[in-house]
């Protein structure tokens, strides 16, 4: 098993260096993950987009294998969204831990009408049920989970400027995914994408941001 992060370009145009992950995973016990991260971490997490980013209108099933309408599900709250799969061997697990520690930090209320949303970059091997035990296990019992056509996946993150591409079986058996690990905060006053967080942001970032976004404000 093995995971590299490189610098990649993208649509936004920001300062920081945004990173594509690109995850090798296999079902050997014997295989060991190595990274190789590089980028810039920012001074400011979140970034403040200078554009607005309009919510993909993506229509998934989630892990209870129901139709999930992002844009209906989601209107009016604050959402957090990323794009990831669970064989990642590090980087997936660490935000999405990173996003559902800072979640629980959040009042009762506020926990409540926070959304973070999951969409599997690795369809054919990322079942409902396997999202919904890796999820739980890394605390995000409260994530919803998401999983569809890589096509639908792909074009919904594209706009956006994270970058997936598909999953490409290796030689030796394993299987490598490229996608971008950013993940974008949509605000509840108008349900559009204003900030973004790197896969450098940690949990303490999250907990000190999430409650100004909640209320629809820049952290």
């Amino acid at each position: 098993m093995r995971m590299r992060t490189k610098t990649a370009s993208t649509v936004l145009a920001l300062a920081a260096g945004l990173t594509l992950s690109a995850c090798g995973g296999s079902d050997k016990a014997d295989d060991k993950a190595v990274a190789d991260v590089s980028g810039t971490e920012p001074k400011k997490s979140p970034i403040t987009l200078d554009i607005a980013k309009a919510k993909p209108d993506l229509v998934l099933k989630d892990t209870s294998e129901k139709k999930y309408e992002l844009v209906k599900e989601t209107a009016g709250r604050p959402v957090l969204l990323y794009f990831g799969y669970t064989y990642c061997p590090d980087v997936c697990s660490t935000v999405v831990s990173d996003m559902a520690t800072a979640a629980k930090k959040l009042p009762q209320a506020e926990r409540e009408k926070l959304r973070i949303v999951f969409v599997t970059t690795d369809p054919e091997r990322d079942t409902p049920a396997r999202m919904r035990k890796w999820l739980d296990a890394q605390g995000g019992q409260d994530i919803i989970g998401l999983t569809g056509s890589f096509d639908t996946v792909q074009a919904a993150a594209k706009p956006l400027g994270i970058l997936v591409d598909p999953p490409k079986k290796e030689k030796d058996g394993s299987v490598t995914v490229s996608h971008g690990a950013q993940v974008v905060g949509f605000s509840p006053k108008d349900d559009k994408g204003h900030w973004l967080y790197t896969a450098e942001t940690t949990a303490d970032q999250y907990a000190k941001g999430l409650p100004s976004i909640v209320k629809g404000e820049n952290p």
